[in-house]
């Protein structure tokens, strides 16, 4: 289920992760899981924003020879 986050899921839920590991006071364990967990989030969000800037250079190009 977690690769099916959209990028906007992942984003919110990381920026949850990260506000809960500054706030602190957890256990070794549960800071460890939230850290593994906030890991994945930030690789599913680098995998969206890779996926528009392609999208994005595409359509640079595209526009870029319809002009020559």
């Amino acid at each position: 289920m977690t690769e099916e986050l959209g990028y906007e899921q992942a984003r919110d839920e990381l920026a949850t992760v990260v506000a809960t590991l500054e706030a602190g006071g957890l256990s070794l364990e549960d800071s460890l899981a939230l850290w593994e967990r906030g890991e994945v989030l930030a690789r599913i969000c680098d995998k969206h924003l890779a996926g528009a800037r392609e999208r994005v250079e595409n359509a640079l190009a595209a526009a870029e020879s319809a002009t020559e």
